[in-house]
């Protein structure tokens, strides 16, 4: 019979601590769940010995069964050894038992240590025991994804199409994104609606917007100004993200960089919060200046006294 490295097959120490056991198992499973892997044979087996890996290792009782067996008599991983000769005597085909795990039975090596067991499982998984025979069935496994949205889609709502790969196929769904979702949050969709089990799990990113950025619930919006808007004061109208028209004051010698603050014309979160508008000061020069400008610009450069980089 061949011995099986659980710790190996996890790629963890065999000091490992339960969460960092569970954390590999997690990880491996995720990645050759045969869901995600529908034609590829290896990694179905891989699937398989990975779960009876933490089937093990997962459970103190038997961990310390097989560490005591493993530590006593040195093996490593693929040795064949034969039962009879470490106090097995009893295994044999009449004293096997199936273990069963969506279809599939566990290694004799599992059996010849845990055959008379009921089967323990793990957290992760929901199981009933029958006599000698054991099943549970798996959790479904979970997919994770992100989605890219804009400021404005962000603060209205918006449905966007999204395409992923689930094994050799490639999937695509309609995802609605709430109004007022925020930054790093995530957007749960029943896997069924995509013809697989498990649920999907969107993260939301807010792609950079020259005009407008997110700071909490805080927006700050860009505004541009011209030198003599900004020198003298103006009335400028800007449109926010609610669609809604606003008409603001901008005071004499506004300077670049500076804010004017509008309250609770911000941000409004899905639980109905709403934070502030801020109107940040942009000075631009026309891009084209016509003769009479250009004598006034020469005109004003002759008195002026400030230098701004004293």
């Amino acid at each position: 019979m061949e011995y099986k490295d659980y710790y190996k097959i996890l790629g963890v120490k065999k000091n490992a601590s339960n969460d960092e056991i569970k954390k590999a198992y997690r990880k491996l499973a995720k990645k050759y769940h045969p869901d995600l892997n529908p034609d590829d044979k290896e990694a179905q087996e891989k699937f398989k010995d990975i779960n009876e890996a933490y089937e093990v290792l997962g459970d103190e009782n038997k961990r310390k069964k097989y560490d005591t067996f493993g530590s006593g008599y040195n093996f490593t991983n693929g040795q064949n050894f034969d039962p009879s000769q470490f106090g097995f005597e009893n295994f044999g085909d009449g004293y096997r038992y199936t273990y069963t795990t969506g279809g599939e039975g566990f290694s004799d090596f599992f059996n010849m240590f845990f055959g008379g067991e009921d089967f323990g499982i793990s957290d992760l998984f929901g199981g009933r025991s029958r006599g000698r025979t054991s099943y549970y069935d798996p959790k479904p496994q979970s997919y994770e994804s992100e989605i890219n949205i804009n400021l404005e889609e962000g603060y209205n709502g918006t449905t966007k199409t999204i395409s992923f790969r689930v094994g050799n196929q490639t999937k695509s769904l309609s995802v609605k994104v709430p109004k007022g979702i925020l930054p790093g949050k995530k957007i749960k969709i029943k896997g069924e609606k995509a013809g697989i089990s498990g649920d999907i799990y969107l993260k939301v990113n807010f792609l950079s917007h020259g005009k407008y950025r997110l700071e909490g619930l805080d927006i700050y919006q860009k505004v541009d100004l011209l030198p003599w808007e900004a020198a003298l004061g103006a009335k400028v109208l800007i449109n926010t993200l609610s669609g809604d028209k606003i008409k603001i004051t901008i005071p004499s010698n506004m300077e670049g960089g500076k804010k004017i603050r509008i309250p609770r014309k911000g941000y409004r979160d899905m639980k109905g919060n709403i934070g502030d508008l801020y109107i940040e000061a942009n000075i631009v020069n026309p891009p084209h200046l016509t003769e009479e400008q250009k004598k006034l610009y020469e005109e004003l450069r002759a008195i002026n006294t400030y230098n701004p980089r004293d």
